[in-house]
């Protein structure tokens, strides 16, 4: 049973789905636990696996003996939390069912020591921790209250079948004006949940700093995701974003597309993918970018510097529009280097970062590790 309890739509809440999906093609029986209406609970339906509901956390807390039926029912012997709050359903699970085996990745990264009573007892119910990327491995070991061999880095993998082949030249004339594209421009773009964390303005701050520079072929900024919780409400942050916008004169030059179903095929119609969040732990838009053949630009902190270099892309300062705004010039104004990069980005990808690799790893730990 893959467990995630969260009402959000970003890199986190797409992984278990994935994993769901990539485990029964390999044969096994996956069940997914997750808040009733959420896009979550709709990837675990998405991926065939049959989906235990509730409301809200408290109410699947509380119904504790009923999952645990439900799990007896179905011979279900694995959990895989992937929320740090999910710890406390599975732990307690764990603890009434012992021979039930947990399993927890974490997708942010622990900074602030969690070694308090509760921590301690509900990370020791855990099999294994999974870390995503080699910082948050380091961030983990110093913060989680886990053994050395409780505590593995295993990155994520990606479904690369909707990146092979390329797009016909039809289909990506149609994707790109969907976006707000037309084929004269270089496409710009910004993928991902729309969040203060996810580098938004910073990367609306470089695109104010680009209009102003000279010799440069025309541009277009396109920012594909969509916001949640407070910050799609009146006043949230999309709201704030589209006013720095229309603030810096870019009303012309940037979109916004919400959420794209087709995001492999909306990468491989632009041109140049951004991903400046500051403190990115691993960085599932870079893969998705490169992949596509995108040419990429990251932070230069966080997870985001061990898959981009420069063969691979360019990265910056996340808090220095300047910085921004100099590697974009620097791609926007060469097709070349353009191209080269995301050929390479896009090779370097595929041996490494596949689902099936992704979830080969999972069933050697589940059955043994």
């Amino acid at each position: 049973m893959q467990i995630c309890l969260s009402d959000s739509w970003g890199g986190l809440e797409m992984a278990p789905g994935r994993v769901a999906a990539a485990l029964r093609r390999h044969d096994w029986e996956v069940h997914g636990l997750a808040l009733a209406g959420t896009h979550v609970a709709d990837s675990f339906q998405a991926a065939g696996a049959e989906t235990l509901v509730f409301r809200s956390r408290g109410r699947a807390l509380t119904s504790v003996f009923r999952i645990l039926r439900y799990l007896k029912r179905n011979d279900i012997r694995i959990l895989h939390a992937h929320k740090s709050s999910d710890m406390r359903i599975a732990a307690l699970l764990s603890s009434l069912s012992p021979d039930l085996r947990l399993f927890f990745t974490d997708h942010m990264g622990v900074k602030k020591p969690k070694k308090d009573p509760y921590h301690r007892w509900a990370y020791a119910k855990a099999c294994r921790v999974f870390s995503i990327s080699r910082a948050t491995y380091e961030w983990n070991r110093q913060a989680l209250p886990v053994r050395p061999d409780q505590l593995t880095q295993l990155y994520y993998g990606i479904d690369l079948a909707p990146y092979d082949g390329g797009l016909a030249p039809g289909r990506r004339r149609a994707i790109r004006q969907s976006l707000g594209l037309d084929d004269s421009v270089v496409a710009i773009a910004l993928p991902g949940r729309v969040s203060a964390s996810k580098g938004h303005r910073i990367w609306v701050d470089a695109l104010d700093r680009l209009q102003g520079m000279e010799a440069l072929p025309p541009w277009r900024g396109v920012v594909i995701g969509q916001a949640s919780g407070s910050d799609a409400e009146p006043g949230g942050f999309l709201e704030q974003l589209k006013t720095r916008v229309r603030r810096a004169g870019l009303t012309d030059r940037v979109s916004f597309a919400g959420f794209r179903s087709d995001l492999p095929h909306c990468l491989q119609a632009v041109e140049i993918a951004c991903i400046p969040s500051a403190k990115e732990a691993f960085g599932l838009s870079v893969i998705e970018s490169m992949a596509a053949g995108c040419a990429v630009v990251g932070s230069s902190s966080g997870a985001i510097p061990e898959l981009v270099d420069v063969d691979r892309g360019r990265t910056a300062d996340p808090h220095d529009p300047d910085a921004w705004a100099l590697a974009l010039a620097e791609l926007v104004g060469d097709a070349g280097l353009r191209q080269r990069l995301g050929m390479q980005a896009s090779a370097w990808v595929r041996p490494r970062f596949g689902i099936d690799q992704h979830v080969r790893s999972l069933i050697d730990y589940y059955t043994g590790g």
